[in-house]
């Protein structure tokens, strides 16, 4: 007889006042979940039970090239946009490695996808499947960093192996990252110091976030060395390093539910590191928190280079650093909107640009990529996330919603 049997034998009958009671419990426990609201629903205020805004199931099927109606893609005079790669759905973050693969994260469908480029002809193949919303992704010295809510993977000599992906090393431990999933997905950078730079997001809409939340971090690459940067930051999904300064620049996103038209989005730049960005009490520009109140919110709080709209979803950004754009563009932060969900008229899905001087003054917003959004009929088809230069210095841009990559290049 084997043990689990025995286990099973021997265990005591339960009387029917126990089945009773455990059944009731389960009841209750079930009518409990079934009160909670949605992670993204928390903080909606009775006023707004009844509304009917929610996040955007992403697409997560192959989108065809030709159901992608790229002649409605906008960009400035010179400027071409061609579909440089498609049928990854759910394309996020991008990374290039060494050996010039460019590897894709991902979120709902726990995916991440690696592009390889061979003569002008690209192909694709799924290099890593089963994490939860494998979202963050770094390279360096040959090895592909993944981040996945908690977990750290990092696979070596990775673009030798694409065809057979080894087993990653575990660096979870190391890391030590929150486990919670609402704003848990990364975005992963390595600095011009050697850092890796990790954000940790809010688990909330609003909420008083705990010490090891609402902020980014720097680790040594072994997942040593531990720094905060930056606190007060509710949902960074990209950042990059000023070209000069090395200063970290990142966006974050507003919370939802305290006003259509805001807080907005923001660009910020760490001057210094452990700086606070007003997360949760004081909002973009100095707006106070609805619900959480506190004397005098925003003192002690940076306030954002310049605000990037209302709900409007700012990821991806990178500065402009190459030689194909116009000398205009050289310096210049791009930055993917990917498009708002709580907000009744659609802002967002687009790129934008920022001029802007190193010390973070007289910022310039201009529209860079649009298109993707009908403001008439209030209706969005593709949804930007992130940017990317390549060394020729033509800018890719993920499209979450269509499962592809664009590719924007200039003509003189």
């Amino acid at each position: 007889m084997s043990k689990g049997i025995a286990a099973t034998l021997v265990r005591p009958a339960l009387g029917s006042a126990a089945l009773m009671a455990g059944a009731a419990l389960a009841l209750d426990l079930s009518a409990f979940a079934q009160q909670q609201p949605p992670a993204w629903a928390q903080g909606r205020p009775q006023s707004m039970a009844d509304s009917k805004l929610a996040p955007h199931p992403p697409r997560m099927t192959v989108t065809a090239p030709d159901k992608i109606p790229l002649d409605k893609l906008k960009v400035p005079q010179g400027f071409k946009v061609e579909l440089w790669a498609h049928g990854m759905p759910g394309a996020r973050m991008m990374v290039r490695g060494d050996k010039g693969t460019v590897f894709v994260g991902t979120r709902t469908i726990n995916r991440v996808y690696a592009v390889s480029d061979k003569g002008g002809e690209r192909t694709h193949k799924i290099l890593i499947q089963g994490p939860t919303q494998p979202n963050g992704l770094a390279f360096r010295n040959g090895s592909l960093y993944v981040a996945a809510i908690h977990q750290v993977l990092r696979f070596d000599a990775i673009e030798d192996k694409l065809d057979s992906p080894p087993q990653p090393v575990d660096m979870t431990a190391a890391f030590q990252l929150p486990t919670e999933a609402h704003h848990g997905w990364k975005f992963l950078a390595f600095g011009p110091d050697g850092k890796l730079y990790v954000p940790i997001g809010a688990p909330c809409n609003i909420c008083e976030a705990s010490a090891n939340h609402a902020q980014i971090r720097r680790y040594n690459p072994d997942g040593s060395g531990m720094e905060i940067v930056a606190r007060g930051v509710r949902n960074s999904v990209g950042f990059d390093f000023h070209p000069e300064t090395r200063e970290l620049w990142f966006t974050d996103n507003g919370r939802d539910w305290q006003d259509e038209n805001g807080p907005e989005e923001e660009l910020n730049r760490v001057g210094q590191p452990g700086e606070n960005f007003g997360f949760p009490y004081c909002h973009a520009m100095g707006i106070p928190d609805q619900d959480l109140k506190k004397a005098n919110p925003c003192e002690g709080t940076t306030k954002p280079v310049v605000t990037l709209g209302p709900h409007a979803a700012a990821l991806g950004m990178r500065f402009y650093t190459g030689q194909m754009f116009p000398a205009e563009y050289r310096g210049r932060i791009f930055v993917a909107r990917r498009g708002s969900w709580n907000r009744t008229q659609k802002a967002g899905y687009d790129v934008l640009t920022v001029k802007v001087s190193a010390d973070g003054k007289e910022a310039k917003i201009e529209p860079f990529l649009t298109g993707f959004l009908d403001e008439g009929a209030n209706a969005f088809w593709g949804r930007p996330v992130d940017v990317m230069q390549m060394p020729d210095g033509a800018l890719l841009v993920s499209d979450e919603e269509n499962g592809a990559i664009y590719r924007i290049s200039h003509s003189r």
